[in-house]
This record gives structure tokens, sequence and C-alpha cells, in this order.
């Protein structure tokens, strides 16, 4: 057995009809929870929400395209290669820019053990 997994991002299984791909449980992660959105332009219904009852940060790095997050209530815009830490109890929603967004985002509970979510399961997709 090897000490490494390698899986290409577009082969990835996905949930919400491919917008998000399961990254860190096709790599095997599990002490972080690491997904790959891709959000296409004029898209306007990523979900407003925060994570104040998980405890959960959550990092997100712009691999292509921009974003415009608003952080509780605070527009914030993302360029390519741009990355935005947010706190748990802050709340959060992204448009994606005129090419679209993908995201690579990152998120665990600070000094807590990570527990994915049933839907973020390899058996969730969809």
């Amino acid at each position: 057995m090897s000490g490494y997994t390698v899986k290409q991002i577009d082969e990835m299984a996905s949930i919400h009809d491919g917008l998000v791909k399961l990254a860190a449980a096709e790599l095997g992660v599990e002490s972080f929870g690491m997904q790959v959105l891709d959000v296409p332009p004029g898209f306007e219904h990523y979900p407003e929400h925060d994570h104040s009852e998980d405890g959960q940060e959550e990092v997100y790095v712009i691999l292509r395209g921009s974003a415009d997050f608003e952080v509780d209530g605070e527009p914030v815009s993302v360029p390519t290669g741009g990355m935005i830490r947010i706190t748990p109890e802050s709340r959060r929603t992204l448009q994606p820019g005129s090419e679209g967004v993908r995201i690579l985002a990152l998120g665990c509970a600070p000094g807590g053990a990570y527990e994915r979510p049933d839907d973020f399961q390899l058996a969730a997709r969809s």
C-alpha cells in the first residue's frame, strides 16, 4: 500500500449536480473537510450560511475565475490565486465572477476532530 493518492478533479464523485466535488472523500482525507466547488457564471443559489453550530472555520482558495463573497454583510472580491479565511460565526455567501469560479474549500473546527457530513460521503453521489 502506498502513502499517497492521486485523483483528477474532474473525475471525482460529486453532489449537487456536479457543483461540489467530494475531494476529501475521494482522496481519503480524514482530518479536515475539502471540496472543490465549480460555480458557473450567473449562479445565484449558493446558500448563505455559517458554521457557528459545528465551529468549523473555512478557507476558500480561488483556483480559476473569481468570486464576490459577502461576509457578515461586507462585500469581499477574491481573484484567481486569492484566498479567504472565514470564521465559524460569520455568515457567508458568494457570487461567481463573469467566467464562473473553481474553488478549493477547506474546513475544520479548531481543536476538534473532523467528522465528514453524511451528504459529503462517497455514497452520497448524485
